[in-house]
């Protein structure tokens, strides 16, 4: 098992700027890909950032440049620094881990942390 715990979210105007963190603990080796989604009020969550083990990164369109994932593997901890923050940035931040143990794939998510932009 692999219990997520995020924070740092809250809010902020538009143009500023936001870290959050995501520290996993329980069985943190076999973590493979740690990232972030979101979901903002009536629409489906959305992948925003995501880093494997090994340092490869996939950005949303929507904040490629802006957004900034990293990882520390020794804490188990994977952060997002968000830059140029934006009204429609504002949704529920959920951190994920991604286990895969022959050939099963098994997704863990965190309880997720209000990120609010303001115009």
């Amino acid at each position: 098992q692999v219990q997520l715990v995020e924070s740092g979210g809250g809010l902020v105007q538009a143009g500023g700027s936001l870290e959050l963190s995501c520290a996993a603990s329980g069985r943190t080796g076999s973590v493979n890909d740690m990232g972030w989604y979101r979901q903002a009020p009536g629409k489906q969550r959305e992948l925003v950032a995501t880093m494997s083990r090994g340092g490869n990164t996939i950005y949303a369109d929507s904040v490629k440049g802006r957004f900034f994932i990293s990882r520390d593997n020794v804490k188990s901890t994977v952060y997002l620094q968000m830059n140029s923050l934006k009204p429609e940035d504002t949704a529920v931040y959920y951190c994920i881990g991604v286990v895969i143990v022959l050939a099963t794939t098994r997704n863990y998510w965190g309880q997720g942390t209000q990120v609010t932009v303001s115009s």
